[in-house]
């Protein structure tokens, strides 16, 4: 068993001081089970709105959920968002008499409905899946060539893992976004996906992407907004300001799970994943959501010039600039691009994150440091 201390503190924390919290993350991501086990802690009523039995109990929700005490928590949300507008008026009773949990899978609905319905009422929490600090630092090989999503994670072997991932994919292109209301065809979404995963850390090209797969700009851009909405890319925003420089404008695109992106790049073990041409890439992406999920309280970025300079991710945090750039080396080593970035942010500090274990300067504002010591401060 895994230990989710972490995220569960930050839930009861949001529980202390909003009415409404929202946890949003992928599918098979863990949302139920920590709920469940958040329920358990406050002996509090679970509704799962997939489940026909529960439906049933909310056909008159006013009434029922009116009458519940303490914590009310509403797991998949996005199948019952005309219950959104009646949560504004049970939150805004006095007193408060429940406060409600609710959980989603699909952001751009459940963000946008609950955003309108309880505007000042509600605190989103977004998770995805095992963080390295759950699992423990010295899992981190088998945490990144499987991914974080628990059944993945968990398997007995890497083949087992390997398969659940397949099935994952197949399942969630089949049947999961149509459910989640989106029309697009899962072959072209397949299709689209595994380009995504070899052009995994790269600046997104949808007109590039579009002549590949015979679609147009457009629907291409529609496409990865879906899977970005579903948590499955992640489309990071360039860092912009009057710099008097020509800077890169397009997102970068990442898999977001490292077990996803190496099952569609075909990679079933740590062995073919050292020797693959997107290696660094993949290492690149695994540090990045490992952490932003560390400092869930911070906007990322990553910088880039016209020129050549770049910053892997620039997190804001508090008014605080922290530059990271990520080397698949247990000896990295000092290049241009990071002095330029520290010179044109203004950064007290560049941090080069690798996969070894020392701690180590290369310069007077430049650290190397593993990426298990910087999660674990």
């Amino acid at each position: 068993m895994v230990a989710r201390g972490q995220i569960i503190s930050r839930i009861e924390k949001a529980l202390s001081r909003s009415r409404v919290v929202a946890l949003l993350g992928p599918r098979q991501s863990g949302k139920t089970t920590l709920a469940r086990a958040i329920a358990q802690m406050h002996d509090a009523a679970f509704y799962d709105l997939e489940d026909s039995v529960d439906l049933a109990k909310l056909t008159l929700p006013r009434e029922v959920l009116s009458s519940h005490r303490g914590l009310v928590v509403l797991d998949e949300i996005q199948f019952r968002p005309d219950l959104l507008p009646l949560l504004r008026v049970l939150a805004d009773r006095k007193p408060l008499p429940a406060k409600f949990l609710i959980l989603g899978s699909a952001s751009p609905d459940v963000m946008r409905h609950a955003s309108e319905s309880l505007a000042g009422r509600l605190e989103f929490i977004e998770i995805q899946g095992f963080h390295l600090m759950e699992t423990g630092i010295e899992t981190q090989q088998d945490h990144w060539q499987r991914g974080g999503f628990p059944l993945s994670y968990l398997a007995q072997n890497d083949e087992d893992s390997f398969v659940w991932r397949e099935s994952f994919i197949r399942t969630f292109l089949e049947r999961d976004l149509r459910a989640f209301g989106f029309n697009a065809s899962p072959h072209a979404m397949s299709r689209l996906w595994r380009m995504i995963a070899h052009s995994h850390g790269g600046q997104l090209n949808c007109s590039e992407l579009g002549r590949s797969l015979g679609e147009s700009s457009p629907t291409v851009r529609r496409h990865i907004e879906i899977l970005a909405g579903v948590f499955m890319v992640r489309l990071l925003e360039p860092w912009h300001e009057n710099l008097g420089k020509r800077l890169v404008k397009q997102p970068k695109i990442y898999v977001r799970d490292s077990g996803l992106l190496h099952t569609l790049l075909g990679v079933g073990s740590h062995d073919e994943l050292h020797g693959h041409p997107k290696c660094g890439a993949s290492w690149e992406g695994y540090c990045i959501e490992q952490l932003i999920q560390q400092h869930p309280d911070a906007a990322p970025y990553f910088w880039a010039t016209q020129s050549g300079a770049e910053l892997d991710l620039l997190l804001i945090k508090r008014g605080k600039r922290l530059g990271f750039e990520m080397k698949y080396s247990e000896t990295p080593t000092t290049t241009k691009s990071m002095h330029v970035a520290i010179a044109d942010l203004q950064l007290d500090k560049l941090t080069v994150v690798h996969p070894g274990s020392a701690r180590f300067p290369l310069s007077e504002k430049i650290e190397a440091v593993p990426l298990a010591s910087l999660l674990e401060v």
